[in-house]
């Protein structure tokens, strides 16, 4: 039941993408004055109809899953600690790099066929028996380290 004696919101109301959000003084005043907002959290602008306009796209930067997945099929051997194991703290596996993300590496061992899913979170550092490839996606360095 719609109690009278509410009083309404004290800040203006915008319309947008189907549902009511509350705006602020500053950002009703720009949007008044035909300005842009300010850019969103990833750090392009938006429009006032709330379009994110597309910017420049963002290139791939040298993080170890990209260097790991320029050398997928090498033998690598990781080198790997475990806090508070009553069992092993420190852990080496050595095998066939099969595939990396963000957060894991799988390898698998050439001998059994068995694979191993590791997270990176435990990771130490990896060594590999040959070159490396390792180009940055900025072209400065092309070719094999």
């Amino acid at each position: 039941m719609y109690n009278n004696k509410m009083p309404w919101p004290a800040y203006p109301q915008t319309q947008a993408a189907g549902s009511m959000m509350p705006m602020s003084m500053p950002n009703m005043t720009m949007m008044q004055q035909g300005m842009v907002p300010p850019p969103v959290t990833s750090g392009m602008p938006i429009t006032q109809a709330g379009v994110t306009l597309p910017g420049v796209p963002m290139q791939e930067e040298s993080y170890v899953e990209n260097i790991l997945r320029m050398n997928l099929g090498k033998v690598a051997t990781l080198y790997m600690t475990y806090e508070n194991n009553s069992e092993w703290n420190a852990k080496i596996f050595k095998g066939v790099l099969e595939a990396a993300g963000r957060d894991h590496i799988i390898i698998s061992d050439p001998v059994t066929g068995k694979r191993y899913l590791l997270l990176t979170l435990n990771l130490d550092y990896i060594t590999f028996d040959e070159p490396i490839n390792y180009t940055l996606p900025f072209g400065t360095m092309p070719g094999s380290r």
